[in-house]
């Protein structure tokens, strides 16, 4: 009779990815290493896959594995919830992780003001933001995920989405420069100083510089960096500017960064950020708590006046 695949295997799979150890892994599930080293000889039967080969002096994951990991992380957390979430019960209550996708400009600004409500409100859960690699709904469908956070067309019918705010493209210079000091920034000033372009892809041209090049102008950008946040710390040098969202902006402003933040005197497209959960969940009490929770924790962000 062929075994069958159980919720301790499947905890020993989840410690075993995450530590890349049999012995680690026997520590964090409280075994022995050869108990340990036994249920992966098991996994390897159920699944019909190495799961972890040598490599060197340590071990790696297969691609199958690889593949498995955010699939089994997903069960666990079900399976915890079936046994320490009850319906209607208090979110101090609660022992769970929560999956969140995060488009690149909100990770340093919602993941630690929300991470600071859901530490007063549910001291046992845990959020786990995922990096926003591509916008496929599947991990959403999947329970990979538990909510994605993001800018994108129109949902497919099966996910639900909720506008959280609308967001622009600011300057961001440094509080203490001459552009910093000024009332306003010009078109002259924002085509005479050298820019920081914030692009997950590495791109240099962007938005800003098909709307300079309907009016005959052009910008010059001497860097292009990964993320927004980074940019915005770029611009603290004297005389950069580095587009970001103003969301962002005013994030780090109020956290007491020394940057000043210019509306852009050229017309830019604005966006709508939403917030998407798959109908599975659309009546789940925790789901419904932890989306109020991300709509509290960016609502006093949006409500700042632009600069």
């Amino acid at each position: 009779m062929a075994e069958e695949l159980d919720l301790n295997l499947l905890r020993v799979f989840d410690a075993l990815l995450d530590t890349g150890s049999v012995k680690e892994a026997a520590v964090r599930l409280h075994l022995s290493a050869p108990a340990t080293s036994r249920a992966l000889s098991r996994l390897r039967r159920v699944m019909n896959d190495p799961i972890l080969v040598r490599a060197g002096r340590g071990l790696v994951p297969t691609p199958f594995a690889l593949r498995s990991a955010v699939t089994v992380k997903a069960l666990l957390d079900t399976a915890d919830r079936l046994r320490t979430e009850p319906a209607g019960s208090d979110p101090r209550s609660w022992r769970r992780t929560f999956s969140i996708r995060l488009n690149d400009g909100l990770v340093p600004v919602l993941a630690p003001r929300l991470t600071r409500r859901i530490a007063d409100e549910a001291p046992e859960v845990r959020l786990r933001f995922v990096r926003q690699d591509s916008k496929d709904p599947d991990p959403l469908r999947d329970g990979s995920i538990d909510l994605d956070v993001m800018v994108a067309g129109p949902p497919p019918p099966d996910v639900h989405a909720s506008t959280l705010f609308t967001d622009h493209f600011v300057a961001a210079v440094a509080a203490d420069s001459e552009l910093g000091r000024a009332p306003r920034l010009t078109l002259d000033d924002l085509c005479r100083l050298p820019h920081v372009s914030a692009s997950r892809r590495g791109l240099a041209r962007g938005p800003l510089d098909d709307a300079l090049e309907r009016i005959g102008r052009s910008r010059h950008v001497v860097a292009v960096v990964p993320t927004y946040a980074v940019g915005a710390l770029m611009a603290l040098e004297q005389d950069v500017i580095c587009l970001v969202p103003r969301v962002t902006a005013a994030h780090l402003v109020e956290r007491g960064v020394p940057l000043r933040h210019h509306e852009v005197p050229v017309d830019l497209p604005t966006a709508d950020v939403e917030l998407r959960w798959h109908r599975r969940v659309h009546d789940d009490p925790s789901s419904r708590w932890l989306r109020g929770c991300v709509r509290e924790a960016i609502r006093p962000l949006t409500a700042i006046p632009s600069a």
